[in-house]
């Protein structure tokens, strides 16, 4: 039985890519362990790692090759400019919220931020959650420090990895890296597909149910009137759209009624990557079948390193987190390692770069891109998230040593989203997608937004254990900010040449 989302049929598609080249011979899923391994996880029990692995090698897959190669084609399709892709969920998945009402509210809100994007842009959304397998996160340190809760010396234990590693309690037992969790992160990624599989083929997503689409959770958590009316209005005019494509007979009203789902995650824990990764029948080369979309961190891209090695030989798009401190032509390097045939649909490019730099660091990578002709070959897309976050008290002060409560604020996320938007216009590219950490929620652990969280609000719901996200009402808020702009930039672009303004792009 296999785990995969489901296929829908009579979409409408782009056309299927040219299969991609066999990997490098000096290439296998095991190659990487003859590199330096940055943030790879150190297992004291080397026979139990063996019998992890070769249990994990036993599984049926959890995604296809065929969805794989989908994903790829539209993929593709934004590059060039026909879709936009919006990635989002858990900073770390937890294995104790694998129920099915976290599951479906995670997915309602990205379907929801899709539907908002879609009318907006006039163009079909890709949807990418970071679920089934975001498991496993790199850590700044490989320990953490805390006060003895009994008012002894500070405690020191390794850093949590996430559940596809260890444990999150603060015990020298829990914190141990314990190589059956991948295992048990296997079986959960599997039920978390088959329970998404199972709400989509019920209709969970369809746009004829309206009642799926209700807000009635946001006005309980107390989202303000404009923000619940123009979601209101959105979906009225997408069901007005829906109906006139069916009478139509257009092939676009199933990809509206029928959404379709992939999955990713980051490709840190590579004994679990590379176990699952194999050749299937028909098709050249070698599929990571884990997950539609692995990406490289910021913090393991080095160009040496293993996660390059593993990465650089599998056939699914990779996406490749880029955050200020990377050299332009260090990602021209990436993009050539990570695709040496310069294939379309193969490349996401991912910027990670803060609210306060990212004018000055972006125009440099699309220039350094364009000089190696790549820039239209990769897919451009903004993380808001990583490159602001902060650690504050309850008073909203800036502790000394790293101390203090992560966080996030909203008006940061929401500038570098809009910033990155105008740059790349500016530049004449295209930002084809947004990549976000969210929840569908109600927590507080990102400050601000029309929810009004404050410093003292992060010890109510902060329930993250890594990470701090978006919860629903944010979420929602960001996706009518970025809605705004392009329909902002339809409005111009629809106008005719004689009434625009003069020397306007």
């Amino acid at each position: 039985m296999t785990h995969a989302l489901p296929t829908r049929k009579h979409t409408t598609l782009p056309p299927p890519l040219p299969p991609l080249p066999p990997p490098p011979a000096d290439w296998s899923p095991e190659s990487w362990a003859s590199r330096l391994a940055a943030h790879q996880v150190v297992y004291t029990d080397r026979a139990a790692v063996e019998r992890a692995v070769a249990r994990l090698r036993e599984f049926p897959p959890l995604v296809t090759s065929g969805e794989i190669e989908r994903l790829r084609a539209l993929i593709a399709s934004a590059q060039r400019g026909e879709r936009f892709l919006l990635q989002g969920g858990d900073c770390a998945e937890r294995i104790a919220d694998c129920r099915p009402e976290p599951i479906a509210r995670k997915l309602k809100i990205l379907l929801q931020m899709s539907l908002v994007l879609a009318h907006a842009s006039g163009a079909p959304v890709v949807r990418v959650g970071r679920f089934a397998g975001q498991y496993a996160k790199p850590r700044s340190s490989p320990l953490e420090v805390r006060q003895h809760p009994g008012g002894g010396p500070p405690l020191t234990l390794p850093s949590y990895y996430g559940d596809l590693v260890n444990r999150e309690e603060f015990t020298f037992e829990a914190r141990r890296p314990d190589p059956m969790r991948m295992v048990e992160g296997y079986t959960h990624a599997a039920i978390t597909l088959n329970f998404i599989r199972a709400l989509i083929d019920a209709g969970f997503a369809d746009l004829h149910h309206p009642e799926n689409w209700d807000l009635s959770f946001l006005r309980q958590a107390g989202l303000p009137p404009s923000i619940a009316d123009e979601y209101h209005a959105i979906t009225e005019g997408m069901l007005s759209r829906l109906r006139d494509l069916e009478s139509a007979r257009d092939g676009r009203a199933e990809d509206l009624s029928s959404p379709e789902f992939f999955t990713s995650h980051e490709a840190l824990n590579l004994l679990y990557e590379s176990a699952q990764t194999r050749r299937v029948p028909r098709r050249d080369g070698f599929y990571n079948l884990t997950t539609h979309l692995p990406w490289l961190g910021d913090r393991t891209r080095a160009l040496d390193g293993a996660h390059v090695e593993y990465l650089r030989g599998i056939a699914n798009p990779v996406g490749v987190k880029i955050g200020p401190a990377c050299d332009p032509e260090e990602a021209v390097a990436l993009v050539e390692r990570l695709n040496p045939s310069d294939a379309p649909g193969k490349i996401i490019l991912i910027t990670r770069l803060g609210a306060a730099a990212v004018e000055r660091a972006l125009p440099p990578l699309i220039e350094a891109l364009r000089r190696a002709g790549r820039d239209e070959s990769v897919l451009w897309v903004c993380d808001p998230m990583h490159g602001n976050t902060v650690s504050l008290n309850e008073n909203g002060a800036i502790p000394g040593g790293g101390a203090g409560r992560k966080t996030r604020a909203f008006a940061d996320i929401q500038r570098e989203l809009e910033t990155a938007w105008e740059v790349h216009r500016a530049c004449g590219t295209r930002l084809g997608g947004v990549h976000l950490e969210l929840t569908g929620d109600d927590v507080t652990e990102c400050l601000g937004g029309a929810s009004g969280v404050t410093p003292a609000d992060l010890a109510r719901r902060y329930e993250s254990p890594c990470d701090p996200r978006l919860n629903y009402e944010q979420s929602l808020e960001l996706a009518l900010t970025l809605a705004r702009r392009m329909q902002r930039d339809r409005a111009k672009s629809a106008r005719p040449p004689s009434s625009r303004t003069p020397g306007a792009r």
